[in-house]
């Protein structure tokens, strides 16, 4: 097994993959360049980004490269699915709540009390018109999109898709997104540590990823200090506010990595009384939770992929 790291997207990026190392090589470096293609297209940090200047034209048409297309069309079809639990046009909840620069500025630079107002609620991003035919997006008047979370699991697949060029079999993570392409020699599956949120050089229990994608959103990850009050980045579209969930993390596998990154997202939000209808409304979606305690709770299926006893289903 051959392996390489590095940073981007403010998280940090792990691939695996076997074959000849040669070979291999190549499958990283090209992988590497659909990551910092990726990161340059969708960040929000950057006011030169394709992202950055369709929030700029809300209101009118704008052409957008096919990737952007491609993931607006993936965004847009998950809103429905997750009763807008779900809603990528939280970008002036995010600044509202502080969460206006980098997580690693935001960490080194002490918030000023009081410099955000509060936000309204987010408008519903299934209102941002898509034309196949043109290539063109028109979000409504205002509306300001945030691709973070889900980019990164479009990202994480397609570096996959161009690492599995190169390898027999791979894996690509990226700040808790993960796909893989093919199995470890000799194993039936990819083993995936789940992150304790409460103590994160800490595993709860190992996962067994076969193929596909799996997603976590957690609201331990990125959280800072606004006006002496603790913040985290998953923004509950009904209030314009960070969540407020008796679970810190949520898991999600599924066959599609923009899926589970969605859903991750909405069944956080959700919380027990929503997130089991959520995913029993899709094919081949398996949930974890973590709640507070550090107790897991999950569907049916998560007993069979999950080493750990007393899960509660």
């Amino acid at each position: 097994m051959h392996f390489d790291h590095f940073r981007a997207m403010t998280t940090e990026i792990l691939f695996a993959a076997e074959g000849r190392l040669e070979h291999v090589r190549l499958g990283f470096r090209e992988a590497r360049a659909v990551i910092r293609d990726g990161e340059r297209r969708f960040t929000r940090f950057s006011p030169d980004s394709e992202l950055m200047r369709l929030n700029r034209s809300s209101g009118k048409w704008r052409e957008v490269s096919q990737d952007m297309f491609d993931l607006l069309l993936a965004a847009q079809s998950y809103v429905a699915p997750t009763r807008g639990l779900f809603n990528p046009a939280v970008l002036p909840a995010l600044a509202a709540s502080g969460y206006d620069r980098s997580i690693e500025l935001l960490e080194a630079t002490p918030s000023t009390p009081d410099r955000h107002s509060p936000s309204e609620t987010p408008p519903d991003f299934a209102e941002a018109e898509l034309d196949p035919d043109g290539r063109r997006v028109r979000l409504p008047q205002g509306m300001q999109i945030d691709l973070g979370g889900i980019a990164k699991g479009w990202l994480a697949a397609k570096a996959a898709e161009r690492l599995a060029e190169y390898a027999d079999g791979c894996a690509v993570s990226a700040g808790g997104d993960i796909s893989v392409l093919g199995l470890p020699k000799d194993a039936d599956g990819w083993s995936v540590g789940l992150e304790d949120p409460r103590q994160p050089d800490r595993d709860l229990t190992t996962l067994t990823l076969r193929s596909g994608s799996c997603a976590t959103s957690s609201v331990t990850k990125r959280k800072w200090l606004q006006s002496g009050e603790t913040m985290h980045h998953i923004i509950d579209p009904r209030t314009g506010e960070p969540a407020q969930s008796p679970w810190l993390s949520v898991t999600v596998l599924s066959p599609s990595a923009t899926e589970a990154e969605a859903f991750a997202k909405a069944c956080l939000i959700g919380g027990p009384q929503l997130a089991p209808e959520l995913v029993a409304t899709r094919t081949g979606m398996v949930y974890l939770a973590v709640d507070g305690d550090g107790r897991l709770q999950g569907s049916a299926q998560s007993q069979e992929l999950s080493h750990v006893a007393g899960l509660e289903i």
